[in-house]
């Protein structure tokens, strides 16, 4: 287990790299931009302290496996948590499938929202899919560094697959990365693992 010591002189090692990058933005506009850096932009709002390791970008692979699918399959992922000074965090996640030897087969799932922390300590989280469907979670923080979430509500398309619920963890690991997984109940099987990965930070 990594002592405090060492986390911080492992995330001080890390800043010398990302501290000083942000997400892209045009200069011109007439309100404040989002921020991935806690170090650049607005000041993180005091309502959304309780989600503050989470704000940056991050990169790493996973694993996606379900009873509906043929096999297990490999992916990449980039989630951005940034924020504008609001009480409330912007989340982005774009992932792609990988083969055997880590090659991009094609683009993947795409969801945006906004994690919402409420005076209460309890956590809203708003997802939409790319494929069809929206889903709010709710939770509240398991420790200062673990988020677990579940659906309360799932909405979808006419065209979109049949989604029922879903279950979120999202941790900071002792080396400072960031680790989730995710339960579904969809196309007819109850709650299942589905999803789970490993982000490095490259922002913030």
């Amino acid at each position: 287990m990594t002592s405090g010591d060492e986390a911080v002189r492992a995330a001080a090692q890390r800043a010398e790299v990302t501290g000083t990058r942000n997400i892209p933005q045009l200069d011109d506009l007439p309100i404040p931009g989002d921020t991935a850096n806690l170090r650049q932009g607005e000041n993180l709002n005091d309502a959304c302290l309780a989600l503050l390791p989470l704000v940056g970008v991050w990169r790493g692979e996973g694993e996606v496996s379900y009873p509906t699918m043929e096999r297990s399959y490999r992916f990449a992922q980039q989630l951005t948590i940034a924020h504008d000074g609001r009480p409330f965090l912007y989340h982005e996640a774009r992932a792609w499938l990988l083969d055997d030897e880590g090659e991009v087969l094609r683009p993947a799932a795409r969801e945006t929202g906004f994690w919402r922390p409420q005076p209460d300590d309890t956590i809203e989280l708003l997802l939409t899919h790319s494929t069809g469907f929206v889903e709010l979670y709710y939770g509240k923080p398991k420790s200062q560094s673990a988020w677990e979430l579940g659906t309360d509500a799932v909405v979808r398309s006419a065209s979109a697959k049949e989604v029922t619920a879903a279950k979120r963890l999202y941790g900071i690991v002792n080396n400072g990365d960031l680790g989730w997984v995710e339960e579904r109940a969809m196309m007819g099987h109850e709650m299942t693992p589905h999803c789970s990965a490993l982000l490095h930070r490259i922002v913030g």
